[in-house]
């Protein structure tokens, strides 16, 4: 699930300083999150889908082919 969040990310033209300063969270949280030194819950998971303009359930699934 992290390679499809990156690649979203990536999708959408954001750098993780771009995320961190619109979701107005603390600087390592996307760096975190990309590394797997942090988990995500769904509420999280779902600010994030928003901002890359992908839906929730479209990103599972997507997640689910990555791997």
């Amino acid at each position: 699930m992290i390679a499809a969040l990156r690649r979203a990310r990536e999708d959408a033209g954001l750098t993780q300083e771009e995320v961190t300063r619109r979701l107005r969270t603390y600087a390592s949280f996307i760096s975190k999150i990309e590394s797997r030194e942090r988990r995500l819950d769904v509420v999280e998971l779902s600010a994030l889908c928003k901002l890359y303009g992908v839906a929730l359930d479209d990103f599972l699934r997507q997640a689910e082919l990555l791997d």
